[in-house]
């Protein structure tokens, strides 16, 4: 992974240069890893900026929490790692500032992910510097994702099956929520561990699963969103995993989502979960080098409409090293899609606030259609204890 980060920033630097920056100041802990190779536990969250710093014809620079610098140096290809404090002179305003000099030149930065923080030293201590949006030269840049990196997106979807297989087997009449949640954790990272050794770069790599897992039951299905609570699983039930904020390994993150059913299901019900899956698998099918994103969307929300029903949910979204990249698939994304390309596909809907219909799965786009990342049945299923 360090061989291609280093690849990456290459690219990078040859891209900064035809577009006429002098300096890229990058803060996105997605962007970092996908450039640098290496990430923090705190970060901004915590008041604690990360930076890289990237000129075309220079070699880059880290400014990182002292505390972290010995897992960050550890851990990145870059040989350049600056240190900051919490207080005192080596703050990291005065450690930024002094990097990036008296005359910068022409400064690019990620501008919707730029931290306030950041954003607000920048107005206070280089009021007259435009910041030029380098979000775009990346995101060309992150839409195709390598064979190593497909690689690792299918580990993550093997993470992801266990999870899910883990959910499903925990669920049953007047079983909490919360059980399944954390029999999710549980597999999950029991089957990350052993995609791991405790030997070099990968020896800073956490297989622990974690955030709070999406689910909703009952009546509730309709409320996107909704966490694991103690609420007791009746008969019934439609009940719904989405790991979108959890299924994840090295930093690449998956969409995956599944509906099941306690012991029985309703026709009303069996038939919002139908279209949703119908959706979703004509989205896939409309999937192929060439066509636009927009299409794919179209391809779905046909089906809703076929079937009465309407949609406000997107059909898909890019994922990668971060949840949300580009292209959408959605009304307007005009994007054509290529070899490379992974997407989250799903199938969505919500009807009269007591029922949905959900699915999910990950894709991505070969040359000849697509291929699973993610691999569930695609059914309607009851659990039946």
């Amino acid at each position: 992974m360090l061989d291609q980060a280093r690849q990456r920033t290459s690219e990078f630097q040859s891209r900064l240069k035809d577009a006429g920056i002098d300096l890229a100041i990058i803060t996105d802990e997605s962007s970092i890893a996908y450039l640098a190779g290496f990430w923090g536990y705190l970060s901004v969250e915590f008041g604690r900026p990360t930076f890289l710093l990237v000129r075309p014809d220079a070699a880059p620079l880290v400014i990182t929490p002292l505390m972290e610098s010995e897992m960050v140096g550890a851990m990145t290809w870059v040989d350049d790692v600056a240190t900051w404090e919490d207080s005192g002179p080596n703050r990291w305003e005065n450690v930024l500032k002094k990097a990036i000099g008296d005359d910068p030149g022409r400064i690019g930065v990620e501008i919707a992910a730029l931290p306030p923080l950041v954003r607000n030293w920048f107005d206070d201590q280089l009021p007259g510097v435009k910041l030029h949006d380098i979000a775009p030269l990346l995101g060309q840049m992150r839409m195709i994702k390598s064979p190593e990196e497909i690689e690792i997106m299918k580990q993550a979807g093997e993470i992801a099956g266990a999870m899910m297989q883990a959910a499903e087997d925990a669920l049953g009449e007047g079983r909490p929520e919360y059980e399944a949640a954390l029999a999710v954790i549980d597999a999950g990272t029991r089957k990350a561990a052993g995609f791991l050794t405790a030997k070099g770069w990968e020896a800073f790599i956490s297989p622990m699963i974690y955030n709070l897992q999406i689910m909703q039951s009952g009546r509730d299905t309709s409320m996107v969103h909704r966490r694991a609570s103690v609420k007791p699983l009746e008969r019934g039930d439609p009940v719904y995993f989405c790991f979108c904020n959890m299924a994840q390994f090295k930093q690449y993150k998956l969409g995956f989502d599944r509906m099941f059913f306690i012991k029985e299901v309703s026709d009303e019900a069996a038939e919002v979960q139908q279209a949703a899956i119908d959706a979703q698998q004509a989205a896939i099918a409309a999937m192929r080098p060439g066509v636009s994103a927009e299409s794919v969307a179209e391809a779905a929300n046909e089906v809703y409409r076929e079937r009465g029903y309407e949609t406000g949910y997107r059909t898909g979204r890019s994922i990668g090293m971060a949840y949300l990249e580009s292209p959408e698939l959605k009304q307007g994304d005009k994007t054509l899609l290529q070899p490379g390309m992974t997407f989250a596909v799903d199938g969505g809907i919500s009807v009269d606030g007591r029922l949905g219909g959900r699915i999910g799965d990950s894709i991505a786009v070969t040359a000849s259609g697509t291929e699973y990342i993610t691999d569930y049945p695609r059914k309607i299923i009851t659990v039946n204890r």
